[in-house]
């Protein structure tokens, strides 16, 4: 699986879990997936990563919001930004252009007109902060 896909499959599995709060990470990771797709080690390093340290990456994206607050941002880029900053935070062999461009190219697929925009400037700020 390359590592976009995991990211976006990610994505889709802290969603799920933003959704249904009694959904455990094994089982979103398996709900993303398609027939014939495996998990991959990434995928199940994002999505484990941003459920254990979800309070510490919501309150960097809540401190780096303006006029918005984490529980109005919509649930794919609240989803998005989290990938994003955990890799910023807890994954240095990422660069951190690497983790924004891509969380750009996620929103492109998963976000609305204003997703791409509204994620850069967040994970702009974010960067600077961390």
């Amino acid at each position: 699986m390359k590592r976009r896909t995991a990211r976006e499959r990610a994505m889709q599995a802290l969603y799920q879990m933003d959704i249904a709060s009694e959904l455990d990470p094994k089982t979103a990771i398996e709900n993303t997936l398609e027939e014939t797709e495996e998990s991959s080690e990434f995928l199940e390093l994002l999505v484990t990563g941003c459920t254990e340290h979800k309070e510490e990456i919501d309150q960097l994206i809540g401190a780096n919001l303006e006029n918005w607050k984490l529980d109005r941002v919509g649930t794919v880029d609240r989803n998005i930004l989290r990938v994003a900053v955990y890799e910023m935070k807890y994954m240095n062999d990422i660069p951190d252009s690497v983790s924004i461009n891509e969380a750009i190219e996620v929103a492109k697929v998963f976000g609305d007109e204003e997703s791409r925009r509204f994620i850069n400037g967040v994970l702009s700020k974010v960067k600077e902060t961390i």
